[in-house]
């Protein structure tokens, strides 16, 4: 029988690291949380607004348990001021908002928000989080195909909200789901829009191509995932969604273009020409802007935006500095909302522009806390990803590809912004919150006590996510 020496020159080997199973039903509820965000409005289709409503604020109500039972450790001074201050300010703005029920509403929805994107950056590792983004993508595009399958094979037809069918022929924009999956007509998913299933798709694709690049498990149905994502990116013909495609490409592109670089003027070199290109881009959008949607099939004006855009600054001008009270949606049984601003025959619930439901809400100082917000976290995230890892001396440690997510995640929002009110909401608000808060606490990829803090980063920081 074999025996330990009473001296060993090593520890007795001992079994892997392993996660706990409070650890595992964490990160369960973690993903379900992160998915509830990215799946949006569907809740709100299926169940009704109330329902939908109850949802979320109930797992506001669970995460807020959570967060007092673990108290994740986390450093008080590296908080998102900025974020905060925005959300305070949106607090503020009951106290004078035209609407105030529909403000106290909102607003409570947008600190929800915040505090499930704080509590998944606080209790996850930056390897987790990009994980449990994947899994929670997987079921929002996996349930999109199969709904959008199930109404073109069981219904044969349109679907209304409530899984109802229609009583005689409705405008397109009221359908669920118009049961396009085998014909050529735009497929919407879940969200019942097309945009919304495009922007996601779009996520979906960076994220599985992020861990593919990193060499995950399982890369075979990878694979498979990014072609199902770029399937519904595709059939969502969503013109907004191709341009934010672009954006990231080259966004893409400059970093790793970046990363090649030894010497500090090198980089400022590139910066020039960056600014140049992205100037000179930006510019022939604009006056080339009526052939390209054309191309993309829609007119010049972004399928009726600018119209929307010029009746929100009319009313945005009375009120410019404080705004007329924070509303993100626009509630459509609110009388201020109800028919303002019609599309096809329905209230319109956005201005389809960030900034510009920005001036109508908060004025000129909620546009200026959103810049600040988003030039924080830009900046701390452009340098996550161009910068290479170093804590010591050793300088020559190599690039992860988890670090282009944040980045990546910006230029789709920051596109996204020009067209849709999104990034103010939903997912859009809870990935700007947790990255801000990620990238504070945890500069770096396994370093620092917000990373070493969780209980599973002992066994990531030797494993491929």
């Amino acid at each position: 029988m074999a025996v330990f020496t009473k001296n060993p020159v090593s520890a007795p080997p001992a079994p892997p690291v392993r996660e706990t199973t409070g650890h595992l039903l964490l990160r369960a509820w973690c993903i379900l949380v992160l998915f509830l965000a990215v799946s949006g409005v569907s809740w709100n289709l299926a169940f009704g607004a109330v329902a939908g409503g109850a949802i979320a604020i109930a797992s506001g109500i669970v995460t807020a348990v959570l967060w007092a039972v673990l108290r994740p450790a986390f450093q008080w001074r590296r908080l998102p001021w900025v974020a905060l201050a925005y959300v305070a300010y949106a607090a503020l703005s009951i106290a004078w908002s035209a609407w105030p029920s529909t403000s106290a509403l909102t607003w409570l929805l947008l600190a929800i928000t915040t505090l499930q994107g704080f509590f998944v950056a606080a209790v996850l590792t930056w390897r987790e989080i990009i994980r449990a983004i994947s899994s929670a993508l997987k079921w929002a595009i996996g349930l999109s195909l199969l709904f959008e399958l199930g109404v073109a094979t069981v219904v044969r037809g349109p679907i209304m909200p409530g899984f109802a069918r229609p009583a005689h022929h409705y405008d397109p924009i009221v359908y669920w789901s118009r049961g396009n999956l085998f014909n050529s007509g735009r497929l919407q998913g879940i969200w019942g829009n097309a945009n919304l299933l495009g922007v996601v798709a779009l996520l979906a694709l960076i994220v599985f191509g992020i861990l593919f690049a990193a060499r995950a498990p399982r890369r075979t149905m990878l694979i498979v995932w990014m072609a199902v994502a770029g399937f519904l990116l595709i059939r969502a013909g969503s013109a907004t969604t191709f341009l934010s495609l672009a954006a990231v490409v080259v966004v893409l592109a400059a970093v790793l273009l970046m990363r090649t670089t030894k010497k500090p003027a090198e980089r400022t070199r590139y910066y020039v020409i960056y600014a140049i290109v992205g100037v000179g881009g930006i510019v022939a959008l604009w006056f080339l802007r009526k052939p390209l949607f054309t191309l993309l099939g829609r007119n010049s004006d972004l399928t009726g935006r600018e119209t929307i855009w010029a009746k929100v600054l009319k009313r945005a001008v009375e009120r410019p500095f404080a705004g007329w009270g924070y509303a993100s949606p626009w509630i459509p049984g609110d009388p201020h909302f109800d028919r303002w601003i019609i599309d096809h025959g329905q209230t319109v619930m956005q201005a389809h522009n960030m900034w510009v439901d920005l001036f109508l809400q908060l004025g000129i100082v909620g546009i200026v806390l959103m810049a600040g917000v988003y030039l924080a976290y830009i900046w701390r995230a452009w340098f996550f990803a161009v910068d290479r890892p170093r804590w010591d001396l050793v300088a020559d440690r190599t690039y992860s590809p988890l670090t282009l997510l944040p980045t990546l995640v910006a230029t789709v929002l920051l596109v996204q912004g020009l067209a849709e009110s999104g990034p103010l909401i939903l997912w859009g608000w809870m990935f700007v919150a947790m990255f801000s808060f990620k990238l504070k606490q945890a500069p770096l990829i396994g370093v620092g006590p917000a990373e070493v803090g969780a209980a599973i980063e002992r066994g990531d920081a030797v494993s491929i996510p």
